[in-house]
This record gives C-alpha cells, structure tokens and sequence, in this order.
C-alpha cells in the first residue's frame, strides 16, 4: 500500500499522531519536499523524531520515473508531503498512477496552507476562487520572461467578487531559493503594467509569513506598500482580497493590522 502522509506546516512535530503512527509501521519512507517545506525542521530532526530513515526524492522521481512505487505492491510504503496530503495535483497524479498499477492508496491528512492561510487572515474559506502560482521569471534567447498566469488568474476571480490565493514560488536549481511577498506583489504589479491596466492601483493584499509557526507575520496593506514591508523568512503567500464582508474586514484590521481606511465592507 502506498500511504501519503500530510506533515502540516511548520515542523516535525506538526504530523498527526494517525500519520506518525503510520510512518513508524511503514516498510520503507519516503519524502518530497520541492513542492512545500517545513522550513522549522530539517530532515534530520524528522528522522529522530520519526525513528525512521527518510529517503528524499526529487520531482524525477516522483513525477516521470517512480520506480519505488513497486516497493508498495507488497509492503506499506510512506510517502511525507508537507501540508496536506492532496492539496498538489503532483500527488493526485501519483495516486492516480498507483491505483492503474493495482496498487492500494491510502490518505492521511494534516493542516493545510489554504485553511491555515483563511484563519490566520479572517477571510470566509467559501469567498476563495481558483488559486495561483507566481513563478520566478526566467529568461528565453536573452528576454526576461514574466508568465502572466496569475493576473489573469486574479483578475478573473475580482470579476467574480471571489478572494485570490498566490503561492510564490520555490526554486531549487541550481540554488534553494523561496519568492518572498516583497518580490511577488513586485511581480504582480509589473504583470499590471505590462497588460496597461490599473485593477491592482489602490487594492488591498495580505502577506503571510511562516505559516503554522509561533512567529507568523500576518501583514494587510495597500499591495504596493507590501512591497517593502519586512515579513522575515520563509514560506510566503499573498492574499488579494475581492469585495469584504464586515466581518472579514474587521478581521483585517484586527489580526492583520490592515489600515481601516481601506479594510471597508464592498
């Protein structure tokens, strides 16, 4: 059986004990960790923790060549994501791929970025439309190259009168390297410029930093301005939020500092 285990957000010790308990049982455990991290822990605090060797494996091996699925035709093997379990398409693919081999899938979930990212902002979990991912730019025959994916993305939810999740990206090759919020609104509002439009002028966002941990820096602010605001390390998010409930907008002002000129009810 193949059983993806979901370690939540922060560290080792975020696991559920049915996971924990579930790893500890495993013939064989394995990890990825480039699609999200548990930026307090390190592999080596997971394995004391767990008792177990974790095998780390790269996308390859996760996503074109997993020859160590075989392993979990005939024995239990433990796959660690951070976050939870199925919220990455990466890992529905993988169990879709286990299910045509014939072999057994089992999901144990943990907390979660997206309802983590609601709480610590108060904004209503049913007000979210389609999520994104900001990537880093990259350069083609010698042009910079800005995907914009995720200001049509935005913009189509704003149409929508639904609130916008960002993912920024995370590179590990050639170096680790995590977008911070500053670059990503940085990157929005150059998307903005790009296609002649103002919808982002004037518009409020939330930064989010360190999710799950006892110093998460929650910050709600003109987009513009969260450019240059200090959210310490990694992982990072934004928020861009469409029209507010009173309640949302007060929870802005209140658990993310938002001005309260501009956290007003639409």
């Amino acid at each position: 059986m193949l059983i993806f285990i979901g370690l939540g957000l922060y560290d080792e010790k975020d696991i559920s004990v049915k996971g924990l308990e579930a790893v500890r049982a495993a013939d064989n455990v394995y990890a990825e960790f480039y699609t999200s991290r548990l930026m307090g822990t390190s592999v080596e605090r997971m394995e004391a923790f767990y008792g177990r060797k974790i095998h780390l494996l790269d996308r390859s091996d996760v996503e074109n060549d997993p020859v160590w699925l075989e392993e979990a035709r005939d024995g239990d093997v433990a796959f660690l994501v951070g976050g939870d379990a199925m919220v990455s398409t990466t890992h529905l693919d993988l169990r879709l791929r286990a299910a045509k081999l014939g072999i057994r899938t089992r999901v144990i979930h943990s907390a979660s970025i997206v309802t983590a990212v609601q709480g610590l902002c108060g904004l209503q979990n049913y007000r979210f439309g389609r999520s994104t991912t900001i990537p880093f730019p990259y350069t083609s025959r010698g042009k910079r190259i800005i995907p914009e994916t995720p200001y049509q993305v935005l913009k189509e939810n704003l149409n929508r009168n639904l609130h916008t999740m960002l993912f920024l990206d995370i590179q590990s090759d050639p170096l680790e390297r995590y977008m911070t919020v500053n670059e990503g609104a940085a990157l929005l509002l150059e998307m903005q410029a790009n296609a002649s439009e103002q919808i982002l002028d004037g518009r409020l966002a939330i930064g989010i930093a360190r999710a799950g941990s006892e110093d998460a820096t929650v910050k709600a602010d003109l987009l513009v301005r969260l450019k240059n605001f200090d959210f310490g390390g990694p992982l990072h998010i934004i928020v861009v939020p469409a029209k507010l409930h009173f309640m949302e907008a007060l929870a802005l002002v209140t658990l993310a500092g938002a001005p309260p000129n501009l956290a007003v009810e639409g």
